[in-house]
């Protein structure tokens, strides 16, 4: 346990390797993320982006290296620092057969919530589903299901958020909500990092803004130093680049 996760970065990984037999998702990464910072993070299919936020958060293991959440080591089975994260997926993983309520319910005892009606109906009013709470979710479109998505992985206000291409599948009222809720979180000071192929989407709200390629972080920029405008050209041509070199 840390003596204090005041002191320590937000998320801090170190010479993070992930291998699937001969193939290498991550190479020796090494990352750092100052609480309340917002990061996106960029890259090609195959990059090792989702490799990356599923160790982070505590879903799968390294094959070697270290992964810390407020100074926790992952790799310990501590269930303390996964309290203090949230993750919003392409993949739902919701329970079908049961609704926005029961889903939310079962996920708010497992982490032994108080508060937890209040909190749930906070949660589903925000996603714009009360009109909808009671209804199974397998009956729901993609972008509803993903809003339930979205009000589970905030349920317990976690102090740090992974996005994992959180835009798939939504329609334009459900991006929309996602924005309002990522800007809302941002401004509360949770850290988020987020993983998205969309530049403009990527770039709308973050304070830093990295790319990957092949398992490894090649550019690494405060937002502040970038041109927004270009940055899409500057991002094909560093993958291009960073792709030959392999």
């Amino acid at each position: 346990m840390p003596e204090n996760t005041v002191s320590h970065p937000a998320i801090q990984a170190t010479k993070l390797v992930k291998a699937f037999g001969h193939i290498h998702a991550l190479r020796g990464m090494d990352l750092s993320i100052n609480h309340g910072e917002n990061l996106t993070i960029f890259g090609p299919n195959g990059a090792g982006k989702t490799t990356l936020i599923r160790i982070l958060s505590g879903l799968v293991a390294p094959t070697s290296g270290k992964a810390l959440i407020n100074g926790w080591d992952l790799s310990n089975g501590d269930p303390e620092p996964r309290k203090e994260i949230g993750v919003i997926s392409h993949h739902t993983y919701l329970y079908n057969n049961l609704t926005p309520v029961e889903n939310l319910r079962f996920f708010g005892e497992i982490y032994g919530m108080d508060r937890l009606e209040e909190r749930i109906a906070k949660a589903i009013e925000e996603v714009e589903l009360t009109d909808r709470q009671d209804d199974l979710v397998k009956n729901f479109s993609r972008g509803m299901q993903q809003r339930v998505s979205i009000a589970r992985a905030t349920l317990h206000e976690p102090k740090i958020l992974f996005l994992d291409e959180p835009y798939t599948g939504l329609d334009q009222h459900a991006a929309k909500n996602l924005k309002k809720i990522l800007h809302r979180l941002h401004t509360e000071e949770r850290t988020i990092v987020m993983v998205t192929h969309n530049i403009a989407r990527g770039l709308e709200m973050c304070d830093r803004v990295m790319i990957q390629v092949s398992g490894r972080i090649v550019s690494d920029q405060p937002i502040d130093e970038i041109d927004r405008e270009y940055y899409e050209n500057v991002y094909f041509e560093t993958v291009d680049r960073e792709s030959r070199k392999r």
